[in-house]
């Protein structure tokens, strides 16, 4: 038989698979092209706006130039590089650049500091920060993809210990960065707090702070920079501040279906329409760039005009904000500090690709960092659903860092519980979109697993998997021995048992990954026995037999045991298992009628 002549279209040889496993070792991404403005990206689609052929070194600080021979600046004489940026511009590799490299494996840390020097990468590292618990990271295209988790107490709910441990809670669940978006209690306890305590990144919208205790129409330079200089000292490593929002684009909001839904945004409006002057945040930008140089802050220069639902998505607001955006990104590079860039929370799906190509256009490659985006407004409640599928492609087509959605969205403040969804949900997006872009290594973890299962190792299965106790609770939920198959299908209907016995495939004979005949599976920790009575299937009597978990209790001797069918003669399991079947459908006949 002839092999089909429709093979993938793939672009350069990159290969997801650091061992080149598998038979379908490529990706339909750009080939690799870290150093240039095309690292690890999606192939345009016509009509999408070229990359900016310009980056970061184009907007040096006045007195600056730049080595014809090594391509690294020279500063004016006396100079003390702060900034990552600055010390990237003068060819030094940071230790902060070196522990990038070592948690991004196909990245050196010339090419960490290379990409930083262009603008194309940003390490938020507070100089503060970093004497506490800080580990280094960058947010980049050249990089995996990172997750940004939100929390922070409200007027109505929630507090400094809770967010502390929100904060420790996220972390877990693979937020890279965090934002406290604090708007109640003691900010700045809670703000401190949490930046003590974590090891990740931490940002805020200062602008919350500026108005505790005074109208917005109060709000003045000296208010504006104190509050920035202290928050600063804190250890805060990035800041958002609304500066796009001019006074010129307000009008272009007037027929929105939902307005601005930027809390600092709306709030800036205010204060431009009340005074009838230009945004503060514009107007004193190169003041800003001072006090966040002196510690090494790094922007995150917020899309005050995003759209708050697909009605209003990529319209003039939102298009002219990120001009402005694009401007501000100079500005801050002029004055030695790394820049990130904010974008659009609800999109529809088919306008994805153009929104993260034209920013690419705009801020000349500067990280985007976007919201979601949600490709839907309708399923309230679901929406870390809604938005990591906008996520997906948005990271795949460009943005660099993903800021996560929680169940709560749209409807109240995340709980502990939300904010493991919303991380999961995300950490998903990033890392599809990682395999994707054909990132090196990025599909080991993939592989890996893939192996496990197919050699019907369940420890090894679990042990891989993103949240294993979820899915070992879930297992045990119908099987709580390890055996050779799944409830999906049970012995006889085990395709992957099947593959595994046949002599000529490779399936499930990885070397490291065989498996035990039976192995009875360990009792039910605490967090999976709420899951198991969150879902409601099993009795309570059943649920605390499996945490109990001895071999009587487990009905290894009758019942539950027997339907593994290595675990008896295999006649006897499939009897067993039709009788269970038969079983269960009068049960749920007569449920039905009742």
């Amino acid at each position: 038989m002839s092999i089909s002549k429709w093979t993938l279209p793939l672009r350069g040889a990159h290969n997801p698979s650091s061992r080149a496993e598998g038979t379908t070792p490529g990706s339909f991404a750009n080939a690799a092209n870290v150093g240039g403005p095309l690292s690890f990206s999606s192939p345009d689609t016509p009509g999408m706006p070229a990359p900016s052929a310009k980056t970061a070194w184009d907007f040096l600080p006045d007195g600056w130039s730049r080595d014809a021979t090594t391509g690294f600046a020279i500063a004016p004489a006396g100079f003390e590089p702060i900034t990552q940026l600055e010390h990237a511009r003068l060819g030094i590799v940071t230790p902060e650049m070196e522990r990038v490299a070592a948690r991004e494996a196909h990245l050196t840390p010339e090419q960490v500091r290379d990409e930083v020097a262009a603008g194309r990468m940003i390490i938020p590292a507070n100089r503060t920060h970093l004497s506490y618990a800080l580990d280094a990271m960058a947010i980049g295209r050249a990089t995996k993809t990172k997750i940004n988790a939100n929390l922070g107490a409200s007027p109505v709910s929630s507090g400094t210990d809770e967010e502390v441990e929100k904060m420790r809670w996220s972390v877990r669940w693979g937020a890279d960065t965090v934002m406290d978006l604090s708007t109640g209690g003691d900010l700045d306890a809670c703000r401190e707090a949490i930046i003590r305590a974590s090891s990740v990144p931490i940002g805020t919208v200062p602008i919350y702070s500026m108005i505790i205790g005074r109208k917005i129409e109060e709000l003045t330079l000296d208010v504006i920079l104190a509050t920035l200089e202290h928050q600063a000292r804190q250890g805060v490593d990035y800041f958002t501040i609304h500066a796009g929002v001019r006074r010129a684009h307000l009008p272009f909001v007037q027929k929105r279906l939902i307005g601005i839904v930027s809390r600092g945004g709306s709030l800036l409006a205010k204060w431009m329409l009340v005074h009838g002057k230009e945004n503060p945040m514009y107007e004193h930008f190169e003041a800003i760039c001072d006090v966040m140089r002196r510690h090494d802050v790094s922007f995150s220069l917020g899309d005050g005009l995003r759209p708050g639902g697909l009605s209003d998505a990529s319209d003039a607001a939102q298009l002219a904000e990120l001009e402005t955006l694009g401007e501000l990104t100079e500005r801050a590079w002029r004055k030695g500090v790394q820049v990130m860039v904010e974008g659009p929370g609800h999109v529809p799906f088919d306008q994805i690709e153009f929104n993260m190509k034209l920013q690419r256009t705009l801020c000349h490659g500067a990280p985007f960092y976007v919201l979601g985006p949600l490709v839907t407004d309708v399923f309230p409640g679901y929406d870390h659903i809604t938005s990591c599928i906008g996520a997906t492609a948005a990271a795949y087509h460009g943005a660099s860092m993903l800021c996560y959605v929680t169940p709560k969205e749209h409807v109240g403040l995340p709980k502990k519980d939300d904010v493991k969804q919303g991380c999961i949900a995300y950490k998903i997006a990033a890392h599809a979109a990682d395999v994707a872009l054909g990132i090196p290594g990025a599909r080991d973890w993939d592989d890996a697993l893939t192996k496990a299962r197919a050699a019907l190792n369940w420890e090894q299965h679990f042990a891989l998997a993103f949240d294993g106790e979820y899915a070992r609770a879930l297992h045990d939920e119908d099987l709580d021995v390890d055996t050779d198959f799944c409830a999906m299908c049970g012995h006889d209907w085990c395709s992957v048992r099947i593959s595994k016995e046949i002599v000529e495939f490779a399936s499930g004979k990885a070397e490291g990954f065989e498996r035990e005949k039976v192995i009875k599976s360990a009792a039910l920790t605490e967090e999976q026995k709420r899951v198991l009575e969150q879902r409601g299937v099993l009795s309570p009597n059943e649920i605390h037999k499996l945490a109990s978990k001895t071999r009587k209790a487990v009905d290894a001797e009758v019942g539950k045991g027997l339907c593994h069918s290595d675990f008896v003669e295999p006649e006897i399991a499939q009897r067993i298992q039709k009788d269970r079947l038969v079983q269960i459908r009068a049960k749920d006949e007569a449920t039905a009628e009742d």
